[in-house]
This record gives C-alpha cells, structure tokens and sequence, in this order.
C-alpha cells in the first residue's frame, strides 16, 4: 500500500474516562492541490457507537466504511470480530483488495487501525495517528497525555493543529467526534 497523504486521522482512547475520540482534519486534496477544506472522514456507525475515521480515497473509504458497518450489524457491534471480518474479505474479493485505505475504529470495547494489508492492530497505549500528519499529531497527542488533565477532545484539537503546522496535507479546520460508554 502506498503512503497515504492528504489527511490526519488521530483517535485517542480512555478507558479511565470511559470515553473515546476521532479528530481529522478537513483537507482534501488531489496530488498538489486543496480540492476541499471541510471533508468529512469521521463517521458514527451501529447507533452511534463505534466511531471510524479514515485516509485514503475517499470513495474507496465509503465502500469500506459501508461494508464495516453490515460487519457490525452482523455481529452485534463487536468491535474486533468485525474488523477481523472486514479485513478478510477485503484481502480476499477480487475488487475490495484494490481499495486504498486506513480505517480507525474505536467503541468501548477498544481502539484499532485497520487496513487491507490485513492489519488490525490495538495500540498499546490508546491512541493512534494515520494519513500524512499521523505521525506528528501521535507524538503531540502522546506528550499531551503525559502531562494529564487534559480532556480528550482538547488533546486530539491541540495534536492536530500542530500536525497542521507541520504537514501541508492536512489544514487547521478539525472536526472531533466523541463516543462514551
């Protein structure tokens, strides 16, 4: 899978705090150009209770984000099995395996970053970056955190304006979703 640019996804997840969000930015962009500053790439799914957000092309990101959520309709909202589901029909259907995409996926029963390399992978300390400024908005948000006392959604704002500083596929204009449990 190539690299994919043109986005920040940042999902940050706290079982403490019983509580979980999905920060983007709003850029889209086509190889050097802003096509749109206010894009959507975070998404509610099964009745609000799993967020999802995603890098990628973003028609290939709905496909998958509508396959995801007939994945946990399937199986009653479990967070894992769905993933696993999910990325073992887009390894293995002839047309889903062209797909470019990263999905972020958090509910109560965790975080993960799922792709179609056949990745689902949990974080080790609930918070993970994706897209071109991933990198940059993870160490922000993880020094945030270190400090505490700082609510999620505040941490995942600050973390992405700094990627925004930092890489010109990702802008300032941050959208944060918040799920609770």
């Amino acid at each position: 899978m190539t690299n994919l640019h043109a986005t920040t996804i940042l999902a940050i997840r706290s079982e403490q705090q019983r509580r979980a969000v999905i920060a983007c930015d709003g850029q889209a962009t086509l190889e050097t150009t802003v096509i749109k500053s206010n894009t959507k790439k975070v998404h509610r799914l099964f009745n609000d209770k799993v967020l999802v957000g995603f890098a990628g092309a973003t028609a290939d990101c709905l496909a998958l984000l509508d396959k995801f959520d007939g994945k946990l309709a399937k199986y009653d909202g479990r967070l894992r099995r769905s993933a696993v589901e999910l990325t073992k029909e887009w390894r293995t259907d002839r047309i889903l395996r062209h797909l470019e995409a990263v999905l972020v996926a958090t509910s109560s029963e965790g975080i993960l970053m799922i792709s179609g390399a056949g990745d689902v992978l949990e974080p080790d300390e609930g918070v993970i970056g994706i897209g071109s400024g991933g990198a940059y908005a993870l160490a922000a948000a993880r020094a945030f955190l270190s400090v505490g006392e700082i609510p999620l959604s505040e941490v995942a704002k600050r973390s992405l304006k700094i990627a925004a500083a930092i890489d010109i596929y990702t802008n300032d204009n941050i959208t944060v979703e918040e799920v609770t449990w």
